[in-house]
């Protein structure tokens, strides 16, 4: 779905690849047509409906469409399945006119009855496909109606939310023949593939490796927006080692990279840079993802606020941004982008203090009291040693949790690091299984809604809430909000709820960045370096 937040490994990522690009077989495709890009992680599952990763919603974005969507200049609305759309005088009823003619990739027509049909799936009572990290996003609509035969569809919203459009409009659709009461069998494919009716088709996943879609050539935009989507086929490789991305972006396997700043400064500077292959750094509005150490707050460990503040004055993230980021990030201040406006300015950066978090520990009854060099507690009647391990699903970021695991040790507290699968990672994130994760979220919307990470009611049933984090105050905030229309009403609402979540240390906030990096071919012919609100891939050609 278009307009969710979705975990990041890292918002540092890049990844790794072994394969041969002469090798690879008929539907990888020539490297004359073929746009090559790193999206550094294979997704856990294609499923639309069911996936929450950001590596599954780049692959979707290329297949699966909403009834409008963003433009990347201006972030208005555009036509995309509706042609046009009409809103009531009271602003509840949104009712959208279909675009005749459009098919799905496997040949049959698209309707409204798949519109209905996503947005059933979604508001499921039993949740049985999977959909509970995308429900407070259409909580507030009542029903979505088919109209005048299928020409026209109609979605009703309870009461006043300021994304309503956005969440109806934003909805990736998919084709209820496929996903209506599927076998496991045919679950198992979906999981797998994908049919959609956008610029690309599906046409190869090679486990571990890449994956390969091909231009629609029905696609009902080839003449609508004929500067769009130009490639004759794009493949997506997984490449896990900053290194080795490198070299295949310099070699001509890879035709774009995302960038660390520390790749950026210090591995981009040999003989082909700035010839065959050369790198930006940019900057635009579009919002940005942050990556964070979050804290089980089951675990009796983390549940005391002082506690959690006292870990987050022991990450050195000055050190990390110096010494890995070359001064080209930001230590976040709070539970989104310190950049958006709906972030309390006031709130600054929790500075390194191993002094001020030794104090915080012993306040709350944490000592060493056998000289072990870890400090330790009585909880439940049972000595506990402060020891705890962060899963981590990107061997490249260990150097920064390294840099806290020593700086940690010597306050007396024991942290191991556990590099993990990203499936299994996913599976112990939604099972609650774990100690306390580092990873990171994407940007999500620039009118942002904090609900499916930091309600209390999207702790339940695996939705996003995972570190399951509980405060009414907040709760109420953030519902304020959702009912607030008027951007600069809802401003200082979500001001207050983001310097609450802050205060209450759920996470560790790590960084913000600042600017973007990529490295890319001279054989891209490109209309600039980013737009407004994003980098505009859509709008990038292989010279011919």
């Amino acid at each position: 779905m278009k307009f969710k937040f979705a975990l990041l490994v890292s918002v540092l990522a890049s990844m790794v690849l072994t394969i041969s690009c002469n090798k690879e077989g008929k539907k990888g495709g020539s490297s004359s047509d073929t746009f090559n890009f790193n999206l550094t992680q294979q997704p856990t599952t294609l499923n639309p409906l069911s996936s929450t990763d950001f590596y599954a919603s780049q692959v979707q974005g290329y297949i699966i469409e909403g009834l409008a969507s963003r433009d990347v200049e201006t972030y208005e609305w555009k036509p995309a399945l509706a042609t046009s759309w009409e809103v009531s005088k009271d602003g509840l009823v949104y009712t959208f006119t279909l675009r005749e003619g459009v098919l799905w990739h496997d040949g049959k027509p698209f309707t409204a009855e798949d519109i209905k049909f996503t947005f059933d799936a979604i508001m499921d009572p039993e949740n049985k496909y999977k959909t509970a990290h995308s429900k407070s996003y259409f909580e507030n609509i009542e029903y979505c109606k088919v109209l005048d035969g299928g020409k026209r569809v109609e979605f009703k919203a309870k009461k006043k939310y300021f994304a309503n459009f956005d969440v109806v409009a934003g909805m990736g659709v998919v084709p209820m023949h496929l996903y209506k009461d599927p076998s496991e069998e045919q679950e198992k494919e979906l999981n797998k593939t994908l049919v959609g009716t956008g610029p690309y088709t599906f046409a190869d996943w090679s486990r571990g490796k890449f994956i390969v879609l091909e231009k629609n050539k029905q696609w009902w935009g080839n003449t609508t927006y004929p500067k769009e989507h130009n490639f004759a086929r794009i493949r997506m490789r997984f490449i896990k080692e900053g290194n080795i991305a490198i070299q295949r972006l310099e070699k001509g396997d890879l035709d774009f990279n995302s960038l660390t700043a520390e790749e950026y400064v210090k591995k981009t500077s040999g003989k082909k840079w700035g010839k065959s292959v050369k790198k930006v750094k940019y900057e635009n509005s579009a919002p940005k993802g942050y990556g964070f150490i979050g804290w089980n707050l089951k675990n009796e460990l983390f549940k005391s606020k002082e506690v959690r503040m006292a870990l987050y004055h022991l990450v050195d993230r000055k050190k990390m941004i110096e010494k890995y980021d070359y001064g080209l990030r930001l230590p976040a201040t709070g539970p989104w982008y310190q950049q958006s406006i709906y972030a309390d300015p006031k709130v600054k950066p929790v500075a390194f203090d191993p002094k001020k978090a030794l104090e915080l520990l012993r306040k709350n009854g944490w000592k060493d009291t056998d000289g072990d060099q870890v400090l330790d507690k009585v909880i439940a009647g049972v000595k506990t040693p402060f020891r705890f391990t962060i899963l981590e699903p990107n061997k490249e970021f260990t150097k920064y949790l390294v840099t806290f695991q020593q700086d940690a040790k010597k306050s007396g507290i024991d942290v191991q690091i556990k590099v993990v699968e990203w499936n299994t990672f996913i599976t112990l994130l939604n099972e609650r299984k774990f100690e306390a994760v580092r990873l990171g979220w994407s940007g999500g919307s620039v009118d942002y809604d904090p609900k499916q990470i930091w309600h209390s009611d999207s702790a339940k049933n695996k939705g996003s809430n995972f570190v399951s984090y509980e405060n009414k105050k907040v709760d109420k905030l953030i519902d304020q909000a959702r009912d607030t229309l008027e951007r600069e009403k809802r401003i200082p609402i979500l001001r207050e709820a983001f310097r609450l979540i802050a205060e209450d240390v759920p996470y560790a906030f790590l960084f913000n960045s600042k600017f973007g990096f990529y490295g890319y071919s001279d054989r891209l012919e490109r209309p600039g370096d980013t737009f407004k609100f994003g980098v505009g891939m859509e709008y990038w050609k292989i010279s011919q």
